[in-house]
């Protein structure tokens, strides 16, 4: 991984869709809003984003620390939009604020943590694990 800089930013918009509701994936008796799992994933992508381009061939982040809070509601058809900014890098950790808004407001934030990783390394460490019956 090369430095990656304190305030390095990245995005990550999502058109809300059926699919992406609570309703849809968790609770049928929800109301139909975008879920807090799919507003934790577009953050995640942002966060991916605001360092992709600092990380080496073969290299990519994955999460670690999700601390997150879901300050309001958006129905399908709305767009949504993550930022995630770098706060702290420490080795191959990093740190980010992450934020949400649809056209309207502001709908999430929070802090989100990644560890670099090695995907030839993951990959020999999953193949060890047994398959499970």
């Amino acid at each position: 991984m090369r430095p990656v800089p304190v305030g390095a930013k990245g995005t990550f918009t999502l058109r809300v869709t059926p699919a992406h509701l609570a309703s849809q994936f968790k609770d049928a008796v929800l109301p139909p809003v975008f879920a807090t799992p799919m507003m934790v994933t577009i953050m995640e992508n942002a966060a991916l984003n605001a360092v992709r381009d600092y990380l080496e061939p073969g290299e990519s982040v994955v999460g670690t620390v999700v601390n997150i809070r879901h300050l309001a509601a958006t129905p399908a058809g709305h767009t949504v939009t993550a930022e995630a900014v770098v706060t702290k890098v420490d080795g191959r950790r990093l740190e980010f604020d992450v934020t949400a808004r649809d056209e309207v407001e502001e709908i999430g934030k929070g802090t989100h943590e990644r560890m670099v990783v090695d995907i030839a390394r993951i990959a020999k460490k999953l193949a060890a694990k047994p398959p499970k019956a």
